[in-house]
């Protein structure tokens, strides 16, 4: 191999290497009988990105935010393209309320009450399964500590 090829792919591997580090964890969420894949945003950074800039995401999968403290935890959608549903969660995973949010809007979508976790899903996903506020998610336990 040329020193010039070796020079680039070095380079290459040192820009991809913060990517790589930069990705969310992954965690398996229920809420009933029902399996959600959720990146975990438990950072400032991880928090602040969200959904941003995706045009699409699978069903079932999903955004969990573990926030540093309880609180009423406010979400928007500048540069998020994809209509979303956020659940505020209560300590224990309850569900407190359900907001639904339009791509690229500047609204305010508010927890009813002090949330310690919000859970975005494609718009609509919670209530075509039949899931309200007062139901459980189960998995929050085992996510990431806030940072």
């Amino acid at each position: 191999m040329d020193r010039s090829c070796f020079s680039l792919i070095t380079a290459f591997l040192l820009l991809a290497a913060p990517a790589v580090s930069a990705q969310m964890p992954h965690i398996e969420l229920s809420a009933g009988f029902y399996r959600i894949e959720a990146e975990v945003a438990a950072n400032d950074p991880h928090r602040a990105q969200g959904l941003m800039h995706r045009r699409s995401m699978p069903s079932n999968h999903g955004m969990l935010f573990v926030f540093p403290q309880a609180a009423r935890h406010c979400m928007w959608m500048r540069n998020t393209y994809l209509p979303l549903s956020v659940a505020f969660l209560d300590e224990e995973g309850r569900i407190l309320n359900i907001e639904n949010m339009q791509p690229e809007t500047e609204d305010n979508h508010c927890a009813a009450k002090a949330a310690r976790f919000a859970l975005e899903m494609n718009l609509g996903w919670f209530s075509s399964k039949g899931i309200k506020p007062g139901a459980r998610i189960g998995g929050t336990e085992k996510s990431p500590g806030p940072q």
